[in-house]
């Protein structure tokens, strides 16, 4: 058995065989076709849209939704995009993102609000521009429509320096939890986070980025900086929330997208984890492999080993994986992983 360490505060460990594929039962009975809502938080354009468009390519049409929340003005056509599935899929109401502030979550609240005003939608699956599938449509079908949970990466932040006692009372320090943006969520929980009004602001108002961790600003004041609080919001909010809302015995306290950090050093002199890249050597077959057979991850900070289930049956953990170069996204899609390789995905705007 291997350890991978994800960060300072997660390791997944992995083994093989993979473990069984999950049942293909649906927990959302009250729709003939529920829908997934596939939501892209993008910088601008898809870079691996190309990808993407292979694993729709498979799909039943009537099986998932797509929308992408890209910057003010941007519009998603021929133009923009290697595929017509992302065709006029941006939000027409987006803000301007910025990474480490409360705008990133303002991006994902507008998105969950967005796929809402679809009954059909049941699931709603948040994805980075740099994510790419590990499985087939079906098969990432089957395996989020058969939980009745959120996959939701939940864990407690021990560390001094996040929290702000300026949000207690609001935001109690006991109910603050840690974790991977990237979630999905049945539609109960969705519609408890765009439902929000309470804590949203406050993470607004006292959750910020230490000012000394700017690019721009490599000559603040270290003095300066050692005051602030470095509180990112977009790794806190739903998992705190959820918690607030005593919602926590109804998720999977885990993320389906893998990352792998790197530790570095910055200019600071301080140890800060960074999410590598994913170049072509990278994406090998038995890479790749090693990714999907991981079945549990170990969170240091709870002394606490998370099974990865589906309905009570052992399954894979990751659906998907990031950050992908185009070289490496080529590689998964050449190698099949997401369905039959079609070398057009590459090259033209059909569906």
């Amino acid at each position: 058995i291997d350890a991978l360490a994800l960060s300072d505060d997660v390791v997944v460990v992995e083994e093989a065989p993979p473990p069984p594929s999950p049942s293909s039962a649906s927990s959302s009975a009250e729709w003939t076709n529920p829908k997934i809502a596939f939501l892209f938080l993008a910088r601008s354009n898809l870079p691996l849209d190309f990808v993407w468009h292979a694993f729709f390519r498979n799909a039943e049409v009537g099986n998932y939704s797509i929308y992408v929340h890209s910057e003010p003005g941007f519009v998603l056509d021929r133009s923009t995009t290697r595929s017509a599935f992302f065709y006029d899929r941006q939000l027409k109401e987006s803000v301007k993102v910025s990474w480490g502030e409360s705008t990133m979550i303002e991006a994902e609240r507008r998105l969950l609000a967005t796929a809402l005003q679809d009954p059909a939608n049941q699931r709603f699956a948040l994805i980075s521009d740099s994510c790419v599938p590990l499985y087939n449509f079906s098969y990432v079908y089957n395996y989020l429509m058969s939980s009745s949970k959120s996959f939701v990466d939940s864990f407690l932040d021990k560390k001094e320096g996040r929290y702000n006692p300026k949000m207690s009372p609001a935001i109690p320090k006991e109910k603050w939890r840690k974790g991977s943006q990237w979630i999905a969520l049945v539609r109960k929980h969705a519609e408890v986070i765009v439902a929000d009004n309470a804590v949203y602001p406050i993470f607004k108002r006292h959750c910020k980025r230490r000012l000394g961790l700017d690019v721009g600003r490599k000559n603040a004041p270290k003095s300066a900086a050692k005051k602030e609080h470095n509180c990112i919001p977009d790794e806190h909010y739903v998992q705190t929330l959820l918690s607030m809302n005593e919602l926590e015995h109804e998720i999977e306290r885990r993320t389906l997208t893998y990352t792998l950090w790197n530790q570095s050093s910055n200019h600071m002199d301080k140890k800060t984890w960074h999410p590598m890249t994913f170049e072509y050597a990278d994406a090998s077959p038995q890479h790749i492999k090693e990714i999907k057979s991981i079945n549990h991850v170990y969170y240091n900070t709870e002394y606490r080993t998370e099974w990865c289930q589906c309905n009570a049956t052992l399954v894979p953990c990751f659906l998907f994986a990031r950050k992908f170069s185009r070289g490496a996204a080529m590689r998964v899609l050449s190698e099949g992983i997401v369905g039959p390789f079609d070398a057009s995905a590459l090259l033209i705007n059909s569906s």
